[in-house]
């Protein structure tokens, strides 16, 4: 495979566009929005990797510029800006506008028929996706539902704070990164889609090595992820998107078992400067329990530049165990977002101001860390 190249998100620069040729300029400036349009069955197979643009392996590119469309009448509901597929949460069967209350025939009767039209959506590509590749339906019904699961029986995730990210509007959430796999990136999503009180969905900004890995790339463009730079950050800022960044990256995920929950750098502040652009809050967020379910005690820096990875982990049970040692251990998390740092009281030009960049940063990288800490001296046990 070949290597990957890791395109920071503090990194500004102007970045060249796809083959769809939309691009942005210098200052992360957009063409004038275009209407999407909604894709028929053939156009549809070929699935949402079309979305990045055409880019070859290895390097992927932000996506073009386009604005937003109303839905059509198909009946099924429209998608908000929090990417909810019926305006409220899903049912237990995940069949939008079922919340379980409805027993015996009439509900069962209901959740088929809601079964057989999703199905019949899906067939025929009757069904919408943003221009980043987002299936709001199919996240909403299948895809969360195999990732709740693994966040509420096996990780048990407590969350804590939610209230404090906005009911509207754009946001940047910044959290921490461990656990050698992303698998926090994934429960954090969970954690904003199943307890924030307005169906928010948070759309995480990922490297670009997961828009190259076969499968990996059609499912996070489906969940709504994208390109972590600066360019696609700001679009979705600017629909009002809740926009979820780890800027620790590799740094993070890939860091010995022994510097758990100490916090590398955040880069040179490229996320402050687009929630600067955009008048976003900015809010916290500390992750504790990823650190542990891969405890990483080696890394194969050979095997990984086979691979074209950024790390190759060696735990106590992987790769000794196989495909066994890929299961991560059943460990407590617990979730906390903090009170927004809000920057709309600043000019536009603050966002060009590299000592307030730093600041701002730093204020938020400490607050991060001081909630780990004090996460960590509540918690009990790591696994219970």
């Amino acid at each position: 495979m070949a290597d990957a190249k890791v395109i920071p998100f503090d990194d500004d620069r102007s970045r060249g566009n796809g083959a769809s040729g939309a691009g942005s300029g210098e200052n992360g400036g957009s063409a004038p929005p275009r209407p999407s349009r909604r894709r028929g069955g053939a156009a549809r197979r070929k699935g949402a990797a079309g979305a990045a643009g055409g880019a070859p392996a290895g390097e992927v590119q932000p996506l073009p510029v386009r604005g937003g469309a109303a839905r059509e009448d198909d009946g099924t509901a429209p998608h908000g800006p929090s990417g909810t597929a019926s305006g409220r949460p899903a049912g237990d069967d995940g069949v939008p506008g079922d919340d379980g209350a409805a027993g015996g025939d009439g509900g069962l009767e209901r959740r088929i028929a809601g079964g057989l039209a999703f199905l019949r959506r899906r067939l025929t590509g009757n069904y919408e996706i943003d221009d980043f590749g987002y299936d709001a339906e199919l996240t909403d019904q299948v895809l969360m539902s195999m990732l709740r699961p693994l966040y509420e029986n096996y990780f048990r995730v407590e969350v804590k704070g939610v209230e404090n990210i906005p009911a509207e509007g754009g946001a940047l959430i910044v959290a921490n990164h461990s656990g050698t796999l992303p698998l926090d990136g994934l429960m954090m999503q969970v954690a904003v889609h199943d307890h924030h009180p307005a169906d928010r969905h948070l759309r995480l900004l990922a490297a670009d090595l997961v828009f190259v890995l076969p499968v990996v790339n059609e499912l996070a463009r489906k969940l709504g992820h994208t390109l972590a730079c600066a360019e696609d950050a700001e679009r979705l800022l600017a629909q009002g998107e809740l926009v979820g960044v780890m800027p620790e990256g590799f740094k993070g995920i890939g860091k010995p078992f022994g510097e758990r929950y100490k916090l590398q750098r955040f880069g040179r502040g490229g996320f402050v400067s687009t929630a600067l652009r955009q008048g976003a809050p900015i809010i916290p967020c500390s992750i504790v329990g990823a650190e542990e379910i891969y405890p990483m005690i080696g890394n194969s820096k050979t095997l990984a530049r086979l691979l074209g990875f950024p790390y190759f982990p060696l735990t106590p049970t992987f790769p000794w165990l196989g495909p066994l040692g890929a299961v991560p251990l059943p460990t407590k998390w617990t979730i906390q977002f903090g009170e927004p740092i809000r920057t709309d009281g600043y000019a536009p030009e603050a966002a060009e101001d590299p000592v307030l960049m730093f600041n701002l940063t730093d204020q938020v990288r400490e607050q991060i860390q001081h909630t780990l800490y004090k996460l960590l001296v509540q918690r009990r046990s790591v696994f219970f």
